[in-house]
This record gives structure tokens, sequence and C-alpha cells, in this order.
């Protein structure tokens, strides 16, 4: 037996931990959330310029201005 204590990192790599997986889960779902609503923000924000240069309201017309 060895009194050291290092850890062969590729053993780790390949156990399933579930708390690790709930976590990734829940930060992939967070970052989702937030890409979304950023893209979300900037298209509103776009839509309502492209509306006031009088392009009217119709979907992505100001994706071609």
């Amino acid at each position: 037996m060895s009194d050291d204590n290092i850890i062969d990192l590729a053993s780790q790599s390949a156990r399933f931990d579930p708390l690790n997986d709930l976590l990734q889960k829940g930060a992939r779902q967070l970052i989702a959330q937030a890409v979304e609503a950023e893209l979300a923000g900037l298209l509103d924000a776009h839509a309502s310029k492209a509306h006031l240069r009088g392009q009217g309201g119709g979907g992505a017309q100001w994706l071609s201005s």
C-alpha cells in the first residue's frame, strides 16, 4: 500500500458522478435561458428600430436592410 495521495484523473473522469451531472445540466439550462433572453432583447430592439424607419413590422425584414 502506498502512502501518497496521488489520484489518476483519467480513471476518475470515467466514473459517473450524479451531482456533477446535475450541476452541469443546470448550468447548461441557465446559459441557454440567458442566451435566449439576450437574443429576444436584441431582436425586439432591432424590430422597433426597423419599425421607426418605416420598414413595417414584418418579421425579419430588418435583417435584409
